[in-house]
């Protein structure tokens, strides 16, 4: 099954006060060298997951850098890979994003374009470990 994820990575947590005044939630550094998006990323390269498409929107340059082609998480291939995707307005597009759905519609033509058998919709904000496969197979075989 052809999987896609999207990272939801754009967000500036308030509550988090001075550590987000530079950069996104999810740029934030954890552990030394690591940044708190590797964790959905290493998730992503762990399930087999090689599509992957990082939604910001907040404070982007660190994210940018960081992540960059993806080569630390084998996404930096010729199909699929990591795509940085970027607010942008257009046709009947205006303004900021307004939360998870509206970035998701926006980039619709995006996801249309992977022809995916599944879209899995990811915090970048989160700390965690998990095999996704074990999720996507339970939502097949269960007709969900």
């Amino acid at each position: 099954m052809k999987t896609l994820a999207l990272i939801m990575a754009g967000g500036a947590n308030k509550n988090l006060s001075v550590l987000t005044q530079v950069r996104a939630e999810a740029a934030l550094p954890f552990g030394g060298k690591f940044r708190i998006v590797d964790f959905a990323l290493s998730n992503c390269s762990n399930s087999e997951i090689y599509s992957v498409g990082v939604l910001t929107q907040y404070m982007p340059r660190s994210l940018n850098d960081h992540i960059g082609v993806g080569k630390p998480w084998e996404l930096d291939r010729t199909r699929g890979g990591v795509r940085l995707l970027q607010p942008y307005l257009g046709p009947g597009i205006t303004g900021w994003e307004k939360g998870t759905a509206d970035a998701v519609r926006r980039n619709l033509d995006y996801v249309d374009e992977q022809r995916a058998d599944a879209v899995l919709i990811l915090g970048g904000n989160h700390v965690y470990k998990m095999d996704y496969r074990t999720m996507l197979r339970y939502h097949q075989e269960t007709g969900a």
